[in-house]
């Protein structure tokens, strides 16, 4: 599956990581308080370290954090 990140274009080739990547942004969609955006950003949080340890696009960890802040000034 490709993602449209920033007009690039970028694989995400592993299937558990396009899963959980896809998991945590509707999770953080869902947030309609604090208090689940908190849960939101510990899963953020999980997901960076599980990952970014294995050498992925810090693309994607830089839009999940794009994407919990946007999600809190929307509250």
């Amino acid at each position: 599956m490709l993602t449209l990140h920033h007009q690039v274009i970028m694989p995400l080739n592993n299937p558990q990581l396009e899963n959980s990547y896809y998991k945590v942004i509707s999770v953080i969609e869902s947030c309609k308080t604090k208090e689940q955006l908190e849960g939101a950003s510990r899963m953020v949080e999980n997901f960076k370290e599980l990952y970014g340890r294995v050498g992925y696009p810090k693309a994607l960890l830089y839009n999940l954090d794009r994407k919990l802040g946007k999600q809190l000034w929307q509250l």
